[in-house]
């Protein structure tokens, strides 16, 4: 009740910030928390970003996860989780020294340039796809996004190549972060990377995410594969441009 109290306008925020990101997500087959960085650092600071992020994806995932829970590839699960779990840990025990801008700027730059890849939306696939890519995918995606708080829209190209449908690639996807989530929380909570306030705020930006999972799913449902190809790419490229300008913010400051 202290934290309602003394954090509350702060959760507020979260929440909204949650529930709009998370709409978007939901349509463009990731990037939710991505989206939210640049807000919780704002709120938070950015020492506590990436741990606030994850924990409030966490907490929003079973609603995305339920929702599009017939429509999952296993197939790509099972690839997927043993390396994220790796990955996952890794950067757990390496996260409070953890330069990573290098990174996040080269894969800015690469989801910019999907929207080149696949011609504006003109185009389904732009390179050969296999389920066992997934097991190298599944370790950087989970290095990496628990030092940055995520990096979904990196893993949808992938998914967009081996053509599955749009709501098969949000389940799968769910089911891939959910796991992951599960895991990254796991190592900060080892390492004691999280307080009681941080909690609270990724509780309230996963309420958000709960909001915004619901909504979105409402609209995914009504709209073409080609619509949704053309949201994805958006959300690929926004991302890549808020990657880019958060590396060179970090390597110039």
């Amino acid at each position: 009740m202290e934290l309602l109290y003394s954090h509350g306008f702060q959760g507020i925020l979260l929440l909204l910030i949650g529930a709009a990101a998370y709409i978007i997500s939901t349509v463009g087959a990731g990037g939710g928390a991505l989206l939210t960085i640049p807000g919780v650092s704002a709120i938070i600071g950015i020492s506590s970003t990436a741990p606030i992020v994850n924990l409030g994806a966490f907490v929003g995932r079973p609603s995305r996860f339920w929702l599009f829970r017939k429509t999952i590839d296993w197939k790509i699960v099972l690839y997927y989780l043993p390396a994220s779990a790796a990955g996952t840990f890794t950067a757990a025990y390496f996260f409070k020294a953890s330069p990573v801008a290098w990174i996040q700027l080269c894969m800015g730059l690469f989801l910019v340039s999907t929207l080149f890849q696949y011609k504006y939306g003109k185009k389904r696939s732009s390179f050969a796809m296999r389920r066992i890519f997934f097991i190298p995918i599944g370790f950087f995606v989970s290095l990496i996004g628990t030092f940055t708080g995520g990096i979904g829209p990196v893993q949808n190209p992938f998914y967009l190549n081996l053509k599955l449908s749009k709501e098969t690639m949000i389940g799968t996807k769910t089911a891939n972060s959910f796991f992951m989530g599960l895991f990254q929380l796991i190592g900060y909570s080892s390492w004691g990377l999280f307080t009681n306030e941080m909690i609270f705020f990724g509780i309230c930006l996963g309420i958000g995410a709960t909001i915004g999972n619901i909504i979105g799913k409402r609209i995914v449902v009504q709209i073409s594969e080609k619509v949704f190809l053309r949201f994805v790419l958006v959300i690929m490229v926004v991302s890549g441009i808020v990657l880019i300008i958060e590396s060179l913010f970090m390597l110039y400051n």
